[in-house]
């Protein structure tokens, strides 16, 4: 309905954010293992003997990209649960004050317009 599009426009921003941060972590790890597989034959020994170095750096790399990507889940879901608490208090102020919910709103309509007469007439005269 009409009071929960800013609460799904702040939904969808965190599952975009949340997307593209996994999407960015993937692209790193493929990028490591890529650099790793492509050195050439005159490193081999000593890619040898840094193996289990690069192995425990590359579990330490996946373990914090893990850690991060569940810390970034985790503030978009309680940046959803704050948008979804916002909007409950928004209807329920509008319900238990309609008539100032309305003032309110054609106030805050009134100001942005004049804000956007403002812009448009800088801009022409600029």
């Amino acid at each position: 309905m009409f009071f929960n599009k800013p609460a799904d426009q702040a939904n969808n921003l965190a599952d975009q954010a949340a997307h593209s941060a996994e999407q960015a972590i993937h692209a790193t790890q493929a990028a490591a293992n890529a650099a790793l597989d492509s050195m050439s034959d005159a490193v081999q020994s000593a890619r040898a003997e840094a193996l289990p170095l690069l192995n425990r750096a590359n579990e330490r790399a996946s373990a914090m990209a893990q850690r991060s990507a569940d810390a970034l889940r985790h503030s978009s879901q309680q940046l959803r649960d704050q948008a979804q608490r916002a909007s409950d208090n928004t209807v329920g102020y509008i319900q238990a004050e309609p008539v100032k919910a309305m003032l309110i709103a054609a106030a805050t309509g009134a100001v942005l317009m004049g804000l956007l007469s403002l812009v448009n007439h800088s801009r022409h005269r600029g």
